[in-house]
């Protein structure tokens, strides 16, 4: 018995906004059962004795340190600008507005 219909895919597509034919409809139906089918067997092999976890092996922090170091002046961030105007990076307007 399939685990989810032709009519609950014709709704989750219409919630999604997809525009599907009758053949979609049976072709997702098949594979979404098979995605469903394939959850509910992994989820049969959980065990109570099992913590949960987010990785199946220990992960420590891999990031850097996080140090403060000097960045630019204002005058060597625009100095390689190609327009510049009252000390800001100056680029061409894309939106109809007033200034």
């Amino acid at each position: 018995m399939a685990a989810i219909s032709r009519e609950e895919v014709a709704h989750l597509a219409h919630l999604a906004r997809l525009a599907v034919n009758d053949a979609e409809l049976d072709t997702f139906a098949g594979q979404l059962d098979v995605i469903l089918q394939a959850v509910a067997r992994v989820g049969e092999v959980t065990a109570a004795d099992i913590p949960p976890t987010s990785h199946s092996v220990p992960l420590t922090n891999v990031l850097r340190e996080d140090v403060v170091t000097p960045g630019l002046t204002r005058d060597e961030a625009l100095s390689g600008a190609p327009d510049v105007a009252e000390d800001r990076f100056r680029v061409p307007r894309i939106l109809d507005e007033e200034a």
